[in-house]
């Protein structure tokens, strides 16, 4: 909680020698520290003396205000948990926080820290649920629940009307699974809005690899296998509560994949919405297959950018670690914002080629495209399976997020739990345009 305060009971002094070698996460990774630390102290408040954010315009590019969000982000993040499912739960101290500055931008930068934290928090929540609880009907649930009396619309399609509108590929993946497969639709439209963009987010609320199965090893943390719809919940969240001017659709197609006798297979041919046809070589290569028929529902509500978010490989991961997302698109522009966010906000992005000529290892003989490439190169044939399906009149760009959705040594604040990773990122990115 952050108010005005008065007398200090706890007073932390961070220092470093070397302000050259800092980062636009420094303060955000130390504050984080601190909740960690009083727990269990039995003290209540804790004053903040914000410093001057002249010294640091240069690593801010004189951005004030989020420089004092950082701070706040920091506290908040570092106060998360996950511990709804601990059968002795210790009451947790309140700690109230108390920022103090003379500077108007602080007051601002606070206030809009505190309003996207929480939008970070219900995406780590679903994150971090467990799958046995969050099915695709829960998630369509919470986000009813959540978005209930706001400026966002919510529509949810269920599996009857999945079919008649021949979103095949969506079905195909459900059917396996006692919870059938829904596609859940998310409309933020304020009064004056600059531009419109279509955010769509991997859905999979459970992912046991269907018969091309996983490892046990390999299934534990596939909870998590929805951060990408997760992290579309979340930025509209923020986006209507900081009152955005940007229109944006949020597309999630949520499923669990399962086995039963009624699941797809790998040899079969699915249709999608838009008519073409895909040989499935892999049933864990499902994240890309409904995504298929939700970047044509997106394509069709003629945005003027589409981003998609998905823990699509485990071949991003061996790429680029878990700390960085991968980024494809052929749209510089939202290459180099995205790039230049994610060193900001410290949600890390980076691009990797996103060549035509990638597209000739999805061919296939018998239908239109392959959901599988060979095994080199396996995040840019992903990628490239998915732009297969996106309007060619639409400025598109896929996010890998399969390493730092996942808790991660980053950061002090993503060690423990999945991160929510997306939200932060990419309400900048918004705030950009």
């Amino acid at each position: 909680m952050v108010t005005p305060g008065s007398a200090p009971q706890a007073v932390f002094v961070i220092k470093t020698k070397e302000l050259e070698k800092l980062t636009t996460d420094f303060f955000r990774n130390e504050m984080s520290k601190i909740p960690a630390q009083l727990k269990n102290s039995g003290v209540k408040f804790v004053d903040v003396l914000l410093p001057e954010s002249e010294k640091f315009k240069n690593l801010f590019n004189d951005d004030a205000e989020y420089f004092y969000q950082t701070f706040v982000e920091g506290i908040l993040l570092g106060n998360y948990e996950f511990s709804k499912y601990k059968s002795e739960k210790k009451k947790p101290s309140k700690l109230e926080v108390r920022f103090y500055s003379d500077s108007p931008a602080a007051a601002k930068g606070i206030k809009n820290g505190i309003a996207l934290i929480d939008s970070v928090y219900f995406t780590r929540d679903l994150v971090n649920e467990p799958a046995i609880t969050l099915t695709p009907q829960e998630l369509a649930a919470r986000i009813r629940k959540r978005f209930s009396g706001t400026g966002v619309k919510v529509k949810v399609l269920n599996k009857n009307e999945i079919l008649k509108r021949k979103m095949n590929a969506l079905y195909s993946v459900g059917k396996g699974s006692a919870n059938p497969p829904l596609l859940i639709e998310l409309h933020y439209k304020p009064a004056k809005a600059k531009s419109k963009i279509a955010l769509v987010g991997k859905g999979v609320t459970y992912d046991s690899g269907g018969y091309s199965i996983k490892p046990t090893d390999g299934m534990v943390d596939m909870k998590a296998d929805m951060a990408g719809a997760a992290a579309v919940v979340g930025i509209l969240d923020a986006a209507a509560k900081l009152k955005m001017p940007v229109e944006l659709y949020g597309v999630i197609p949520a499923v669990e994949n399962l086995i039963n006798g009624n699941s797809y297979k790998p040899g079969d041919i699915v249709s999608t919405a838009s008519g073409k046809t895909i040989e499935v070589k892999n049933t864990d290569a499902e994240g890309r297959i409904i995504l298929a028929d939700a970047l044509e529902y997106a394509s069709a509500k003629k945005p003027e950018k589409i981003i998609d978010f998905a823990t699509l490989t485990g071949a991003c991961v061996v790429a680029l670690g878990e700390y960085a997302a991968g980024l494809f698109s052929k749209d510089e522009e939202i290459e180099n914002k995205f790039k230049s966010i994610g060193e900001k906000t410290f949600e890390l992005v980076w691009p990797l080629p996103f060549r035509d000529e990638y597209s000739k290892l999805l061919e296939s003989d018998i239908a239109d495209i392959s959901n599988l490439g060979p095994r080199w190169g396996g995040a840019i044939t992903a990628a490239k399976f998915l732009e297969f399906f996106v309007d060619k009149s639409v400025e598109y760009a896929h996010i890998d997020i399969a390493g730092p959705a996942m808790k991660n040594k980053l950061s002090n604040y993503t060690e423990k739990w999945n991160t929510g990773y997306g939200v932060r990122l990419t309400v900048e990115y918004l705030k950009s345009l």
